[in-house]
């Protein structure tokens, strides 16, 4: 039965986290500003990650998505163009507010507590986040449910914003190029943030205090900013290259572990306390091998797209 699993069919086993998980992160969180209990805070601000990160192959999966049900008869290309540009427009936010979320738990863990502008930060990305993930949750839900649909369809200004930005990134000759080098740069300084820190968990360089390298940390998170926004660029501007290939699959899979890893050491290891010559624990020496063998997996099956999928 996995052997059969599509990109359509994870997108319809998704297409609920960001809408449901993000309302629970949300409630946590405003329950949390209310009862000032930093336990709380913590939960929701975890939660608002995680739900950024899986709104990633919730998002690229819609595509095969839409690419099955299109012809169909009773399906409107109205909406499904309306969902797109939804869609992506609740993504940008979603990825936004999960990278402030991830900014509020960095500062948690290096300084025991949350500045209020970054909390109200991610309150109010939270609450235009929920607001437009509402919007192209209700617009997905009419394209194959016409018992709910409108007499009179109309394309909103958000229809086109997707095709629009494939357009650009096409027909201008420098951009693809432009974000190719963003790409590669994003790339280096993640890498090198990761093999800093997890070889220091590793043995290495044990003379340097992990809570010193902690510091470098925004620096791999703004690289693996770059690489997700340059990244979706490449996606929305030719998403037929992708959206059958095996290795962006895998890539992508790849990648939300190594998030998922990189989010354990920013909620839950103590590594950070560890002076100059002291040893990391062994589960966290196993979480640092892990984190290094999961990011060359994203590089080697980037590097692959063009000869494993046929990408180019």
């Amino acid at each position: 039965m996995i052997s059969n699993l599509t990109p359509t069919h994870i997108h319809l086993l998704l297409n609920h986290v960001p809408t449901i998980g993000f309302g629970i992160a949300l409630g946590l969180f405003i329950g949390a500003l209310v009862s000032r209990s930093d336990d709380l805070k913590k939960a929701a601000l975890t939660v608002l990650v995680v739900v950024a990160t899986l709104t990633l192959p919730t998002y690229i999966t819609g595509n095969a998505a839409q690419e099955s049900v299109q012809d169909l008869p009773g399906v409107s290309r109205t909406l499904i163009e309306t969902h797109e540009g939804a869609a992506l427009l609740s993504f940008i936010f979603m990825e936004i507010t999960g990278a402030v979320a991830w900014l509020a738990l960095w500062q948690f863990h290096r300084r025991s507590r949350i500045t209020t502008r970054t909390l109200g930060a991610v309150l109010v990305l939270s609450l235009v986040t929920m607001g437009l993930v509402a919007r192209a949750a209700n617009v997905g839900g009419e394209i194959r449910h016409t018992e709910i649909q409108l007499a009179t369809e109309s394309t909103t200004s958000e229809g086109p914003i997707g095709r629009d930005i494939a357009t650009w990134v096409k027909a201008v000759p420098w951009v693809w190029p432009a974000a190719e080098s963003l790409h590669f740069i994003g790339l280096s300084l993640l890498m090198g943030v990761v093999l800093l820190i997890d070889l220091r968990m590793l043995g290495f360089m044990k003379q340097v205090s992990v809570h010193a390298l902690d510091r470098l940390i925004p620096w791999g998170v703004l690289g693996f900013g770059l690489n997700v926004v340059t990244g979706m660029l490449f996606f929305v501007a030719a998403p037929e290259q992708y959206t059958q290939n095996i290795a962006f699959f895998w890539k992508v899979g790849l990648m939300i572990v190594a998030v998922f890893n990189g989010l354990y050491f920013t909620v839950w290891d103590k590594a950070w306390a560890l002076a100059p010559g002291a040893d990391a624990a062994p589960l966290s020496k196993v979480m640092a091998a892990s984190a290094l063998v999961l990011w060359v997996g994203v590089m080697y099956y980037g590097s692959m797209l063009p000869f494993i999928g046929n990408a180019f």
